[in-house]
Parts: C-alpha cells; sequence; structure tokens
C-alpha cells in the first residue's frame, strides 16, 4: 500500500505521525509541503476525501489566519482555499494519504484509519 505524508519536519506532531508510520513498516513518501505545496485542486480534493469542512484544515493558531481576516466564519471555502494555497504554512499537518482514506493526523494517531 502506497503512503503519503504531507509533513511539516518542525512540526512535532508531523513527525511523530511520520515516525508511527515509520514504526508500522512502512516507508511513506514525503512531502514537506511548505517546499512543494499542493495545488488548490489537490487541497480541495484531500479536504473532500477527508470529508471535513474546509476550515477543520486551516491552521486556526497561525498568526497570518487573523492577520488575513480567516477568523471570521462568514468566510467561505474557497477563500479559505485561496488563502492555503497562497499561504501552504495555514493548512494544518500532518496530512496522510493511502488507498484507505486521507485523514488529518491531530492526533497522530487518527492516522491508524488509513494504514494497513
Amino acid at each position: 500500500m502506497d503512503v503519503t505524508i504531507y509533513h511539516n519536519p518542525r512540526c512535532s506532531t508531523s513527525r511523530n505521525t511520520l515516525a508511527m508510520i515509520r514504526e508500522g513498516g512502512i516507508e511513506p513518501t514525503v512531502i514537506e509541503y511548505l517546499k512543494i505545496p499542493p495545488s488548490r485542486a489537490e487541497l480541495a480534493e484531500l479536504i473532500a476525501r477527508m470529508g471535513v469542512p474546509v476550515r477543520t484544515v486551516l491552521r486556526a493558531k497561525e498568526d497570518l489566519v487573523r492577520a488575513l481576516g480567516l477568523r471570521d466564519p462568514a468566510v467561505g471555502d474557497d477563500a479559505l482555499l485561496d488563502a492555503m494555497t497562497a499561504h501552504p504554512i495555514l493548512i494544518e499537518r500532518p496530512i496522510v494519504v493511502s488507498d484507505k482514506g486521507v485523514r488529518l493526523g491531530r492526533p497522530p494517531e487518527a492516522v491508524r484509519a488509513v494504514l494497513p
């Protein structure tokens, strides 16, 4: 089974999720999404496959969220996707993708549902 992780090596949760995947004997494809961000279409597809609202994948703790006015609940999905595409630091991490589905690794154990 192919597994991909959208990873930020500076994030302890992302590092812990990657370690958990590797401890399970899987060597995933690692995409450092701050260096190689997903396109808007890819991000929208990942979120749709997770079955969560777009706002769930917005990293709300980032100061840039406030600076861009994205905390306002009236800001729609298109604007959130545009902001995350323009500023990948706003994407919550890690996101793990496999043949079994897509999960946000918060907490890291949440990705077990999509691992073999």
